[in-house]
């Protein structure tokens, strides 16, 4: 089996799901997100855009539903020793095969949980799923039980995550050299991504974002390219990844002589970045780190520029998103604990007189500082 981790690990994970089900008193749980299967079990595959799931009983059982592509997948790469394949066909209605299947596991009238808050899931699918299990067991939504347990990262995740954090600095460094007066977008973009192939990671889970420009105001990927002028901006976010686990890093790079107002903005960034350093450590929350950030940001008159997160949890996650539940919001009352990786951003954006300025990279929290995974600091780039 293609394993990225030990027997141990995977049994150890099994456990702790296992005496968390047992909190809630769940006979089952019926796992939906492609990350959740992923953690438990290693099942490395993108068959979540069907209708596919994991049902774990509370004795650690496991057998997998899912569709004929995906039954040699799941023995190649995974420890599930249990597997019913649903068949497509015309109106078919594969909720049904899960009613039969739960039934066979001895699960009427019990109460399982669902992941219903993941892309694995469908509004369509959880309508099947609905109409079929309401008169069958008593159903509970689950969405955050894994993501919950996989917060806080084993020692053989953290590994895997300082080395995608080593492959995010890699393809800054393959990006920086080509930054200047007509550099083409495209040929930074290719040399980013194959830094972190070539250095044995793998694809992310949502693509890197780039963009100059008006379009460095952008947080998210879009579609074309265009050449670098003498006075420009350029707004990257990219990931390295090592089996799936992300390390994440923000920049916008200035070409040409920065401007007063991005040199502004950067003081905001940088002084948010490290008001941010001192709560991400246990005894806080990750709504007392927004807090810090938006303190930051709205003292210097910059409310309308901000966002209202500033980062995230990251680990193993799927397409279409590298974001794990867990964000820098105002009011989240999840506390900071050793051992969580942790992507911190900046971002401000003056819409009004087109000027981006955005840093960020992943921490790993300990017992007390964070300890940052770049080897880059946090100054101005400029070329």
């Amino acid at each position: 089996m293609a394993l990225h981790f030990s027997a141990s690990e995977y049994s150890a994970r099994r456990a702790r799901l296992m005496a968390r089900m047992a909190e809630e008193k769940l006979d089952a749980i019926l796992l939906f997100a492609q990350e959740s299967m992923y953690w438990l079990t290693g099942f490395d595959s993108f068959g979540y855009c069907f209708f596919q799931t994991l049902v774990m009983k509370a004795d650690g059982s496991q057998t997998l539903l899912t569709r004929t592509p995906d039954l040699r997948q799941a023995k190649h790469t995974s420890t599930i020793e249990n597997i019913v394949v649903w068949v497509d066909r015309l109106n078919a209605d594969p909720a049904v095969d899960l009613r039969n299947l739960l039934s066979d596991l001895d699960l009427l009238g019990m109460r399982v949980g669902l992941e219903y808050d993941t892309h694995g899931m469908t509004g369509r699918v959880a309508r099947l799923i609905d109409n079929q299990l309401n008169n069958f067991c008593e159903t509970v939504d689950a969405s955050y039980l894994v993501s919950n347990l996989r917060l806080v990262k084993s020692p053989a995740e953290i590994t895997m995550i300082k080395e995608a954090a080593e492959l995010a600095d890699l393809a800054f460094d393959a990006a920086l050299p080509l930054i200047g007066p007509d550099a083409d977008e495209a040929d930074i973009l290719a040399a980013m991504q194959s830094a972190v192939l070539a250095g044995g990671g793998d694809y992310p889970a949502n693509p890197f974002v780039i963009g100059s420009a008006a379009d460095a105001l952008l947080c998210r990927y879009k579609s074309g390219r265009r050449k670098l002028s003498a006075t420009d901006q350029l707004t990257l976010e990219w990931a390295g990844v090592v089996a799936h686990y992300h390390a994440p890093m923000l920049r916008t790079v200035l070409i040409g002589d920065p401007s007063p107002r991005h040199r502004e903005l950067y003081a905001a960034a940088l002084e948010g970045m490290r008001a941010v350093e001192h709560e991400l450590r246990p005894g806080h929350t990750f709504g007392e780190v927004f807090d810090a950030h938006a303190r930051v940001m709205d003292e210097r008159g910059l409310t309308r520029h901000r966002f209202n997160a500033c980062g995230y949890s990251v680990g193993a996650r799927f397409a279409p998103s590298w974001m794990e539940h867990h964000m820098f919001h105002a009011g989240n009352p999840q506390e900071i604990a050793p051992d969580m990786s942790l992507f911190v951003h900046m971002i401000v954006m003056d819409s009004d007189r087109e000027a981006a300025m955005t840093i960020g990279h992943t921490y790993l929290t300990t017992e007390t500082a964070p300890q940052p995974l770049s080897r880059h600091p946090l100054d101005l780039v400029s070329v």
